[in-house]
């Protein structure tokens, strides 16, 4: 039997998602809970990883297992076993061809800023920071420059496994809301650090270091010198994965509801 389960975490404390040797990983950790609570080794495959210090709203996996159990023990039993900061959202039965990572159709991503002249301080660790006014028609001019497909090898790591830096980016949204900002990406897949590199260059056009047209001339050089320095993790969400409809698997848990910028954005300025 394959279930999927949809899984929320605050990444501040773990190294990345992916196993280490250390113990120290969301999947790590998520692996034991269900380990425990189906009194038998579990692995799991997650839809898209994330790195240290980068949270999760909805991160999907699934796994294979002859537990039978409803949905709702699946979600509790796992709970009770996992850290406060990780939590099972929901529970839901795939088809045996299911495969959290290749079914999905696409990816989603928020990055969280503050905007503000002091560092933050009671959510720090859960958004970014700028300390200079950004400029946000100045950002969207720059976005329309990098959606659509595209080689994106000047916002690669250079530790990214990816066999082809070439990825459709659907669509950027960027929205103000009192002191934070809200950056939204989907695209089919994403390089690593992909979002952070875009955002440091968004950022720079932000506040007038450079100007919107700079971002088309970093994405055709290819080269990741030429674009600005990756931006910190403390402010990406892994909003999930989009599946196709018929599976009926939730694109939306409770955890999107409390994200900073999650209310109704402000006027584009």
């Amino acid at each position: 039997m394959r279930i999927a389960l949809g899984v929320s975490y605050r990444g501040t404390a773990y190294l990345g998602w992916q196993s280490q040797p250390s113990g120290r990983t969301v999947q790590d950790h998520l692996e034991q809970a269900l380990a425990r609570f189906a009194d038998a080794p579990v692995r799991v495959v997650c839809a898209g990883r994330t790195d240290a210090g980068v949270h999760g709203l909805n991160q999907v996996v699934h796994l294979d297992t002859d537990r039978r159990r409803e949905p709702f023990s699946w979600v509790r039993g796992t709970n009770t076993f996992l850290p406060h900061d990780i939590a099972v959202q929901w529970c839901s039965p795939v088809p045996a061809d299911f495969h959290a990572r290749n079914s999905a159709r696409s990816r989603r991503y928020a990055y969280v800023l503050r905007e503000s002249p002091v560092r933050p301080s009671l959510d720090t660790g859960l958004v970014g920071w700028a300390f200079r006014p950004l400029d946000g028609q100045a950002m969207r001019r720059a976005a329309a420059h990098l959606v659509g497909r595209h080689d994106f090898s000047a916002f690669r790591s250079s530790d990214c496994q990816a066999r082809s830096p070439v990825k459709h980016l659907t669509e950027i949204s960027i929205h103000r809301h009192g002191a934070y900002w809200r950056f939204e990406f989907e695209a089919d897949a994403f390089l690593h650090h992909m979002v952070r590199n875009l955002m440091g260059c968004l950022i720079a056009v932000g506040t007038g270091t450079r100007e919107p047209d700079w971002v088309a001339r970093v994405l055709a050089g290819r080269d990741r010198t030429l674009a600005a320095p990756t931006f910190a993790p403390d402010g990406l969400y892994f909003l999930g994965p989009r599946y196709d409809a018929h599976l009926g698997l939730p694109m939306h848990t409770a955890a999107h509801d409390w994200l900073p910028g999650a209310a109704a954005p402000e006027a584009p300025r």
